[in-house]
């Protein structure tokens, strides 16, 4: 008994420290499992808590010499002596200004970007003295829908300059709006292309342009338009010529223009339009054409095209039409006359009659002076004259003797004899 007395509580002790060291491991797992948790949540709190205080990704920094306004998307670059295209204009851009620069040269892929200027619509390069735009200079705009390109230049406009290297293969512009007013070449840059080829080679290059509703060449001493120049832009709806040298428009059609709409022909030298092109004009049934300020030559050629103005309501100005010439005629208005006022004999304007008044006294001095050498050589003239007539003389003996001799038998045959 006493034995198993003291081995009781010796037992009873073992089993107590037994448990009290399965209470302090089950402490320890609790609290290092927790321990773990709760750096997990921690981490995942400050992961959370940097993702929310982290920058937002910058939409595209604006070029040093440039303004920028992201809220209406736009960026000048105006009057910077700028030569070439910036490279960092934020893709955001809508509205793009490069007035006033230094351009020069726009090359091949100049608007090319990564990541592309995709919303790109308005592209305002006026004033930047480009003296020459190169095929593919406007590729990689997939959205540009306005160019200005007025007051340049320009001495070498590529015809593939809005259409790509391939004009066969490429996608057509996006273009709606093209401004090519007052472009400033001068004589010797033209010596070697003439504007209106130029600008002919680029519109109807493959097609490029076929969704283009405005052209504006205003101001650019035009003396006559090349035959296709319109052909290949269907879409037409606005065409600006005002302000040129053209004197007529027999050369160039309008009859493919369907959607036609305003034609500007202000401020020309155009004398009289003829019947081929009043029919086409009077065939687009959206146009309205403006003619003021036009040197109207009011003779029998002008017949058809008042009996015109009188039918029409194609033309808007066409109270304010005046004569020029003949002098007898000028101030009066088109649409008053007859056709009894028209004569085809009209009177020289006084720039030309003052001509030939000049031209008439250089050729009475001249004879004078031919005159006056006449009489101060008229001896040795007199002279002369009697050595060519004594010559003639002999001459003609000379073949009367012969034909004496030829006609008497007897002299005939004394002359086949004579060697006897």
């Amino acid at each position: 008994m006493p034995g198993g007395c003291s081995r009781g509580p010796a037992a009873g002790d073992g089993r107590l420290r037994l448990a009290r060291l399965a209470l302090v491991l089950l402490g320890w797992v609790s609290s290092s499992s927790l321990t773990s948790s709760a750096s997990s949540s921690t981490s995942s709190a400050s992961f959370a808590a940097s993702a929310a205080s982290a920058p937002p990704p910058l939409p595209g920094r604006c070029p040093a010499p440039c303004e920028c306004s992201e809220a209406a998307r736009t960026v000048k670059c105006v009057g910077r002596n700028l030569s070439e295209v910036p490279a960092d204009l934020p893709p955001y851009v809508r509205t793009l200004f490069l007035t006033g620069n230094q351009l020069a040269v726009l090359p091949a892929g100049a608007f090319a970007r990564r990541p592309p200027l995709a919303e790109l619509a308005a592209l305002n390069l006026s004033g930047s003295r480009l003296v020459e735009v190169q095929a593919g200079a406007f590729e990689h705009l997939p959205s540009l829908r306005q160019l200005d390109l007025s007051h340049n230049p320009l001495a070498n406009l590529s015809a593939f300059a809005f259409s790509g290297s391939n004009a066969s293969v490429a996608a057509p512009s996006p273009l709606v709006e093209l401004i090519l007013n007052h472009i400033m070449t001068s004589a010797a840059q033209r010596q070697n292309r003439s504007f209106e080829g130029m600008v002919a080679a680029a519109l109807r290059a493959g097609h490029a342009l076929r969704g283009l509703q405005r052209l504006e060449l205003a101001s650019n001493h035009l003396l006559y338009l090349p035959l296709d120049v319109l052909a290949r832009l269907p879409d037409l709806r606005h065409l600006d010529l005002r302000n040129n040298s053209l004197v007529s428009l027999t050369y160039v059609s309008f009859r493919n223009l369907t959607h036609l709409e305003s034609l500007h022909l202000e401020d020309n030298a155009l004398k009289v339009l003829h019947n081929g092109t009043l029919a086409e004009l009077q065939s687009l049934p959206h146009v309205r054409v403006f003619l003021d300020d036009n040197p109207w030559v009011c003779d029998c050629h002008l017949a058809d095209m008042v009996a015109w103005l009188k039918e029409t309501e194609v033309v808007q100005d066409k109270a304010r039409l005046t004569c020029v010439f003949p002098e007898t005629m000028r101030h009066r208005v088109l649409l008053e006359l007859n056709i009894s006022d028209l004569d085809c004999d009209p009177d020289l304007p006084p720039s030309l009659q003052t001509s030939y008044v000049f031209l008439g006294i250089v050729l009475a001095l001249i004879g004078a002076i031919f005159l006056l050498v006449l009489y101060l050589n008229r001896k040795g003239i007199k002279k002369w004259m009697h050595n060519i007539r004594d010559a003639c003389r002999d001459h003609m003996e000379g073949y009367h003797y012969r034909y004496e001799i030829n006609a008497d038998p007897r002299l005939t045959n004394l002359s086949s004899n004579s060697d006897v």
